[in-house]
């Protein structure tokens, strides 16, 4: 096994077992471990890995693609949930739908799009509080906005 292959199952394997919210928790997590790095190799692996942001207790954290918790978390609703999820609101023009969130929210909700299939939708990118939905030709506004909210409940303070 090469030592990028060794360190890659590293992070693999902290990701999996500790909730960790930020690359610098993750370097510190590293450390322990007896792995060190620059900045600019870790967020290299952490892209390689396919790593994505969830949500957990409220806060954001890392996670592997394929972890089912993370695939619970979005099917998971629970009073707070559209805070939790840091979503704002949503306006649609055309084929174009623009979701509005609060900073460091965009890339987790818009994974939860992504991965909930919604047939209206082709596709997200996201920032780090906006979110651009390409939607199919001819899709259904009500039927869009339903699947919507099964992401984003409606609470005071959130426009959909």
């Amino acid at each position: 096994m090469t030592a990028r292959q060794s360190r890659l199952d590293i992070i693999k394997n902290i990701i999996q077992t500790q909730e960790i919210g930020s690359q610098d928790e993750l370097a510190q997590a590293l450390l322990a471990e007896g792995v060190s790095m620059t900045q600019a190799t870790l967020s290299r692996d952490l892209k390689l890995l396919k790593v994505v942001k969830g949500f957990s207790k409220g806060r954001s954290i890392y996670m592997m693609p394929d972890n089912p918790y993370y695939l619970r978390v979005r099917e998971h609703k629970q009073e707070g949930t559209a805070i939790q999820n840091g979503f704002m609101s949503i306006r649609i023009s055309g084929q174009l739908a623009v979701i509005k969130t609060r900073p460091g929210y965009a890339s987790g909700l818009a994974s939860d799009i992504d991965n909930a299939r919604f047939s209206d939708v082709i596709g997200t990118i996201a920032g780090d509080d906006t979110i651009f939905l390409a939607l199919e030709e001819g899709f259904n506004k009500e039927t869009l906005v339903a699947n919507l909210r099964t992401i984003v409940p409606v609470y005071p303070g959130t426009h959909i």
